[in-house]
């Protein structure tokens, strides 16, 4: 294979990027922020692959503008980054890493689900501002995680991973969304409607895809189903959450608290009145963040592209009818 131009939209674990050197044309954008919407459009000028991120829009006018344009791959799972039906349309497969982060996602649910549970970030800031004077049989009282009621919404293969976790904490387990059934009975989950589902839970742990339909799934009316003793923790789509009634339902005590690795917008302005509430805890996307999971992450996406430009079929393609219409 001819090494073909390729754009990689960020600087990734280096074993992918020098597998890619070896066999492309690399431009690689290597500033921290990502290219602004202009800059990726000069950037993909002539380009027969991109490797991107969530971070980048990849719409109808990024595809015209590289009319040469043979593969996208985006480094995650999800791609509501991408206009897939404008690709397809073009004839471009759009690759993904699905599987591969799994485990690491569904630890970190785990893990905000249990920091937001027993108040681990109030605790530390309250050491740190120097307040603990003695131990005190009121002080940062939590809710108990073993034996509780786990709500999952969207059991796929991350809140199937989720759910597994929970088993292991005695925990019962509600969903609603998805349809596997091998994964409902591999965790005993029982399924609900959403609104009992809201209700009956103690915990609620978002892994739905963001859709137009599932934008705001979790809104003002959502939240009042909710017991006052629920947490909410979302490692999927920052759009699945109205922040603004978030905000309103944990500040008034509606829920006891949520923790988010997503947020709208994204990444949160430093303003965001969420910011504020010591019930409200937030990190910057980072469920898939560990050395081992962004490393075959990366590799993922590499594979993924070589294939587009050698013509093959895309180890994960998510359009893959594309290759029905070429017979």
């Amino acid at each position: 294979m001819s090494r073909l131009p390729i754009f990689v939209s960020r600087r990734i674990p280096d074993v992918a990027l020098e597998y890619l050197r070896e066999h492309t044309d690399m431009r690689l954008w290597r500033e921290d922020l990502p290219p602004t919407y202009a800059a990726l459009r000069h950037e993909i000028a002539g380009v027969a692959g991109i490797l991107c991120m969530l971070t980048e829009r990849m719409d109808a006018g990024i595809l015209d503008a590289a009319p040469d344009l043979k593969v996208i791959s985006n480094m995650a799972v999800g791609y509501d980054n991408i206009d897939v039906a404008a690709a397809t349309a073009r004839g471009i497969p759009v690759g993904n890493t699905p599987d591969v982060l799994t485990e690491t996602t569904a630890d970190m649910a785990f893990a905000l689900l249990m920091a937001a549970a027993r108040r681990l970030p109030e605790g530390e800031r309250y050491i740190k501002n120097g307040l603990w004077q003695t131990w005190s049989p009121t002080l940062l009282l939590g809710q108990d995680v073993y034996g509780a009621t786990l709500g999952i919404i969207g059991l796929g293969r991350i809140g199937t991973a989720v759910a597994r976790r929970a088993r292991g904490f005695g925990m019962q387990v509600l969903y609603h969304g998805g349809s596997n059934i091998d994964y409902v009975r591999e965790v005993g989950a029982e399924q609900r409607h959403l609104d009992t589902l809201l209700s009956e839970s103690d915990f609620i742990s978002i892994h739905a895809p963001l859709t137009d339909a599932t934008h705001h799934l979790i809104s003002e009316r959502e939240l009042a189903l909710m017991k006052p003793s629920a947490v909410l923790i979302n490692t999927a789509r920052g759009g699945l959450v109205n922040p603004a009634a978030l905000y309103a339902a944990l500040r008034d005590n509606t829920i006891f608290a949520a923790a988010l690795d997503v947020t709208e917008p994204e990444p949160i302005d430093h303003d965001d009145p969420l910011l504020t509430l010591d019930n409200c805890l937030i990190v910057p996307h980072i469920g898939s963040s560990s050395v081992a999971t962004r490393e075959k992450m990366a590799r993922m996406a590499a594979d993924n592209l070589l294939a587009g430009l050698r013509g093959d079929r895309l180890p994960n393609c998510v359009n893959p009818a594309i290759y029905d219409n070429k017979g």
